[in-house]
């Protein structure tokens, strides 16, 4: 399942956006992030590999891809 919940889905646009994003995130694992990046938004709110709770683009590629799946009127490329 992708989600499970309500979904709070957001274009952040900034000089080295993915990179601080997913800093932010943690590893993708909650379990790992828990013991390694505790104060990380996966450790706070993740359960595990699968229920993580969080998804960022791990590229400004995949960010294009994914972008106009929620925001049909917006471009990944403005």
């Amino acid at each position: 399942m992708i989600i499970s919940g309500p979904v709070l889905v957001m274009v952040l646009e900034k000089d080295n956006a993915i990179a601080d994003w997913r800093a932010l995130m943690g590893p993708t694992n909650a379990s790992k992030a828990k013991i390694t990046h505790p104060h990380s938004i996966r450790a706070k709110c993740g359960l595990d590999v699968e229920n993580n709770c969080v998804h960022g683009s791990d590229s400004p590629k995949s960010a294009q891809r994914e972008i106009p799946f929620f925001f049909k009127e917006l471009s990944a490329s403005q």
